[in-house]
């Protein structure tokens, strides 16, 4: 057995059968095992950035996770972007990274790079395999390592070598940590806190799952979300909850009043950027915070003792929700379609940018669904993150809520889509512009876009065409300029199965 056979056996020993791959001649004997070795999905991307953001998809929607095969520094470098969105979602990933055969490396040959460096910025685990015979415990290091908790990425470096070589057995299976539960006498200090006025939940990580709401529902206090947590269940059972706006004053107005906030596997919120005469934080200033579990603890166990001996409560249902009438096509009617038609259970990967806060607002009152936020601000995760929620759940519906700006950084996520067959509808929100550029310039003080610089947050001359572009992947693509239109459109993706895109034009503002 060589050490790619051995590398393989390992992770499916450990229950790892997906690898997202776009692999080159240092990963050749990984990708020639995988007719040696059965069980292994190997699922060819085009781009390494798909390969990152579906890892990263599929690990929010099982909680396990996938593996990706790159080729060297600069593959990895591709991939870059959105494995730093998947650090800040917490998703565990077994990044295998090829490098050059180690009598090579002294060459400095044009693809020899400081891989280890490239990749330490964006996982929690870093090796470089030593020797073939290791492969196995290596790699089964690896694994481990990537369940933290919380979730992490652990890159696994590799040279072409010492795949080609005899290797010894396949690594042990591990057993991932379990995450404790913050001892009892913690939990009843945290109670006595919920008791006096003006305390709060904020919730993220594991805490922010369906065992979690429900808890923290019948604690009788306002709960927060952290909008850019991995996972967010939503629609109308988790109304009650609100998601912190992504702009400081609505945040700010939202939290008002608040004194204290208990963290639950989460941090004290803070703004996405810093703006002039602004704070940073959202809380007001006065606010004390508490943490009931850290980011490694049992967020969900640890709601569930506090909310020991609290009554059950009614969660919302979903009721029947108007199509809109509006013949002009906007994010506000694009959301309001999309609430009244939503499948129950269907998961929606939010990238849409400029057009999030108006789509959401509808969405709360739909039915239960699963929403895949960006979680580090790296645009371009929007696609791939759906083609991974595809590969993990292929009995619900994706939906891919995409702006056309963010969309173009990984547009060949498509095409994996086509190839596999996935279930998933993408939504491309057409308004031809970084249109939240236009929005950050004037609050980091512009006041005055001149041409010059408009030019760079237009997306003209020429237009994109995404209906030929989806097209040209292998996906079927229309195109909506209108409400009726995109109602049409919107309720024939979701009559049946297959990857579909609707290119959104939306109305000028």
């Amino acid at each position: 057995m060589n050490g790619a056979e051995s590398l393989l056996r390992t992770l499916l020993a450990n229950g790892i059968d997906l690898c997202l791959m776009n692999p080159g001649t240092s990963e050749m004997q990984f990708v020639a095992a995988l007719d040696r070795v059965p069980g292994m999905r190997g699922v060819l991307c085009l781009q390494e950035g798909v390969c990152s953001g579906a890892a990263d998809g599929y690990a929010r929607m099982t909680g396990r996770p996938a593996a990706t095969l790159l080729h060297l520094g600069p593959g990895l470098a591709n991939g870059l972007s959105n494995f730093h969105n998947a650090r800040k979602a917490r998703s565990p990933i077994v990044n295998i990274v090829g490098e050059h055969s180690t009598q090579h490396l002294r060459y400095d040959a044009p693809l020899t790079a400081d891989v280890e460096a490239f990749a330490r910025p964006v996982s929690g685990w870093v090796r470089t395999l030593d020797s073939a015979e290791n492969m196995g415990f290596t790699a089964s290091e690896a694994v481990l390592a990537c369940y933290g908790p919380p979730g992490q990425v652990a890159s696994f470096i590799i040279p072409a070598d010492h795949s080609w070589s005899p290797a010894g057995e396949p690594g042990p299976v591990v057993q991932p940590s379990a995450r404790p539960i913050p001892p009892a006498a913690h939990i009843q200090a945290i109670a006595a806190r919920l008791r006096t006025p003006g305390a709060a939940l904020l919730l993220s990580g594991t805490a922010l799952s369906e065992r979690g709401l429900t808890a923290a529902a019948r604690l009788g206090v306002p709960v927060f979300l952290n909008r850019n947590c991995g996972r967010i269940p939503r629609g109308a059972p988790w109304s009650f909850a609100h998601r912190i706006p992504y702009f400081p004053e609505p945040a700010e107005e939202l939290l008002s009043g608040i004194q204290q906030i208990i963290l639950v596997e989460a941090e004290a919120p803070v703004s996405f950027f810093g703006y002039p005469n602004r704070r940073s934080t959202m809380a007001p200033e006065d606010c004390e915070f508490h943490t009931l579990a850290a980011q490694n603890e049992d967020g969900p166990a640890a709601l569930e003792a506090l909310a020991a001996g609290c009554p059950s409560v009614e969660l919302p249902r979903a009721a029947a929700l108007d199509l809109p009438t509006a013949e002009a096509l906007t994010p506000d009617t694009i959301g309001a379609a999309i609430a009244a038609l939503l499948p129950a259970n269907a998961i929606l990967c939010d990238e849409m940018v400029s057009s999030s806060e108006p789509v959401q607002l509808h969405l709360n009152h739909a039915p239960a669904h699963d929403v895949l936020p960006v979680t580090g601000g790296s645009i371009g995760q929007g696609l791939p993150v759906a083609t991974g929620a595809a590969l993990a759940c292929p009995d619900r519906k994706v939906i891919a809520l995409e702006a056309d700006g963010s969309g173009l950084y990984t547009p060949q996520a498509l095409w994996t889509m086509a190839r596999e067959r996935l279930d998933v509808t993408a939504v491309i929100f057409v308004n031809r512009r970084y249109r939240i550029l236009d929005v950050e310039m004037k609050r980091t003080g512009t006041t005055v876009i001149g041409p010059r610089a408009d030019e760079l947050v237009d997306l003209t001359r020429p237009d994109i065409d995404w209906r030929k572009l989806g097209e040209s992947m292998g996906v079927e693509s229309v195109r909506a300029t209108s409400t009726p239109e995109f109602i049409q459109h919107f309720r024939t993706a979701m009559s049946r199965p297959g990857p579909f895109l609707i290119e959104a034009v939306l109305a000028p503002e």
